[in-house]
């Protein structure tokens, strides 16, 4: 976006430093790299950035709204209801596409966000990797608010383990040798030290939770780091479940399951604020709409499944389920980042921390999403090069 960074970086560029680079980046946790690494980063000027996180403090005005938890109650689907104290969500990504107003000006609009942790581990490592592939300047960081690699995962450390030892705390998910951002499992364990431990080897005696070390021995836990999306549980056949999380056992989450529906596309509708577009409840829509302007986007659904483009009444027609869905006005993504082809088109994903007694959650770090197709993600972007994964580093004033 810095267009005299773009043109140092493209003059630069070679498909050996990138190879080097790359190497560096598959070596953080070796055979676990499975999502395609961009060639480059993202250079974003500090007004940009200042549009994105005052659009988050809009939002954050909603989440921290006394009848937010009334407001967003419908959004928990009640078969996954977990219970528990739901506390606040300490990790929430606000994910914002770079796209073109009108008046031909780049600008951010909110795509989605979610209560709920993404690749925080995996990003300490590397965006300082890219930073230094790339020759990123000091007057440009991939970190917000002042923190610095050092603070952020000292931070991360402490919001996860809370009270209790890296022993008695695990990262959940379900098959997570077969994720596709199983690299950050691995790279959580490095900095924190705790283990990754599939749903179906989590076991209940009563109220309290454990599962079985290669020794036999139990290891009981006390606290528990969600990576578990039940969008992606309920989709597994014939998956044999040795707990039901439905039920109460004697654990702390972080953050509980279900943050990530309370936030999520389901708060979309009660947001106002010019990089947020405008979204509507299909079930509550009493005007006609141009659905040429809007997409239609199912509420409980992950990584893109079952969105619609481009809508049509019959599109609408078959719904069963309305309320279960959302209408979300199109926002045109500019083809801002120069390659050796055709531009690309980004995703900016803004990480958030909310510590226990803190008010509100703090911008921190992030990620970034390069795309040459229709939506952004790999099944759209397949053969494709300077796509894929990356990071962004925000001017300092």
């Amino acid at each position: 976006m810095q267009k005299n960074l773009r043109d140092i970086f493209n003059k630069n560029f070679t498909a050996e430093k990138y190879a080097s680079y790359l190497k560096q980046v598959e070596n953080i946790s070796p055979g676990a790299l499975d999502f395609r690494n961009a060639e480059t980063p993202i250079f974003v000027p500090a007004a940009f950035t200042k549009k994105m996180l005052t659009a988050c403090e809009d939002i954050i005005d909603v989440i921290t709204a006394p009848n937010f938890a009334a407001l967003t109650e419908r959004s928990i689907p009640a078969d996954v209801r977990v219970p528990g104290n739901e506390n606040h969500p300490e990790f929430i990504v606000f994910d914002f596409g770079i796209c073109e107003n009108i008046k031909g000006e780049l600008e951010p609009q909110l795509i989605e966000m979610q209560g709920f942790p993404t690749l925080y581990a995996f990003q300490a490592f590397h965006s300082e990797l890219t930073a230094k592939y790339a020759g990123v300047p000091a007057n440009y960081s991939s970190y917000l608010n002042g923190y610095t690699k050092e603070k952020y995962i000292a931070l991360f450390k402490e919001i996860v383990l809370g009270k209790f030892n890296a022993d008695e705390v695990i990262l959940l998910e379900i098959f997570p040798e077969k994720q596709k951002t199983r690299i950050d499992f691995d790279a959580t364990e490095q900095l924190i030290g705790i283990k990754t431990i599939c749903l179906t080897a989590l076991k209940a005696n009563g109220k309290n939770l454990y599962y079985e070390k290669k020794n036999g021995e139990k290891q009981w836990v006390k606290r528990i780091y969600n990576r578990l999306i039940f969008d992606d549980l309920q989709q597994q056949k014939d998956l044999i479940k040795t707990i039901d999380l439905t039920k109460e056992y004697n654990v702390e989450w972080v953050p509980h399951p279900n943050w990530f529906y309370r936030i999520s596309k389901f708060t979309l509708p009660f947001i106002d604020n010019d990089y947020v577009p405008e979204t509507f409840f299909l079930n509550e829509i009493t005007q006609p709409v141009n659905l040429d302007e809007f997409v239609l986007k199912p509420l409980f659904s992950f990584a893109g499944m079952g969105v619609v483009i481009d809508v049509t009444q019959a599109d609408i027609d078959k719904i069963t389920d309305p309320e279960n869905w959302i209408l979300q006005r199109k926002v045109k993504y500019a083809d801002v980042i120069q390659t050796m082809d055709i531009p690309a088109k980004a995703e900016i994903r803004l990480f958030y921390f909310w510590k226990e007694e803190w008010e509100r959650p703090v911008a921190v770090h992030n990620l970034a999403r390069l795309s040459k197709g229709k939506m952004i993600g790999t099944r759209y972007n397949k053969d494709k090069t300077w796509v894929g994964g990356t990071i962004a580093y925000f001017e300092q004033e």
